[in-house]
């Protein structure tokens, strides 16, 4: 049982870890850390297809820093690219991106205002189990699957109290036969004397 209690807190805490991603990747907060999932390999072996990234917007973003930007022509898709170099034109700094993976820069320069933060950290993998999550069948699967766990568990603690008072009530009960008996045999010892 303590096995199952462990897989349990387990389980129960990986499901607080992505509900709370989940929760900061849908509501942006302007200037805050953002938590997005990399779908793609352009970034490999650095970072991995399936994987969180945390970014945080900056002030200014230098050469060979990875960064993630929006790109104009795929508003919806947010790239994870390295910053490989940069051009002031006008004294608006551009920034040239490049994937670790790709063999060449991406076409389309970079302006600040499509930089939506400076990558902080990145755990592979999650961003899989976060995606299925943003899913319909895998939102059900977060909410269907721990809310059987916590009702079996519950169920098992009210089954175990259930025994225990009619183990108790038992006991109760032989108590009270025992005690019916010292007064018979009292009586019978009382009687006895008398004759």
């Amino acid at each position: 049982m303590k096995l199952f209690k462990v897989i349990y807190y387990i389980f129960v805490g990986c499901l607080a870890i992505i509900a709370l991603l989940l929760i900061v990747s849908i509501f942006p907060i302007t200037g805050n850390f953002k938590v997005m999932t990399v779908l793609s390999g352009s970034m490999e072996p650095a970072i991995k297809t399936g994987s969180i990234v945390v970014v945080k917007p900056a002030d200014s973003y230098k050469i060979n820093q990875v960064i993630t930007f929006t790109n104009p022509s795929r508003k919806n898709e947010p790239i994870t690219h390295r910053i490989v170099e940069m051009e002031v034109i006008e004294g608006n700094p551009l920034y040239i991106t490049q994937g670790d993976a790709n063999n060449a820069p991406d076409q389309q320069k970079v302006q600040p205002r499509e930089i939506i933060g400076r990558l902080l950290l990145d755990i592979p993998y999650l961003g899989y189990t976060v995606e299925t999550a943003k899913k319909p069948f895998g939102f059900m699967l977060i909410i269907v699957v721990p809310a059987v766990i916590i009702i079996y568990d519950e169920f098992r603690k009210i089954w175990r109290e259930i025994k225990k008072l009619r183990n108790k009530k038992k006991d109760n009960q032989q108590d009270q036969k025992i005690e019916k008996l010292e007064e018979e045999v009292d009586e019978l010892e009382d009687k006895i004397k008398e004759e």
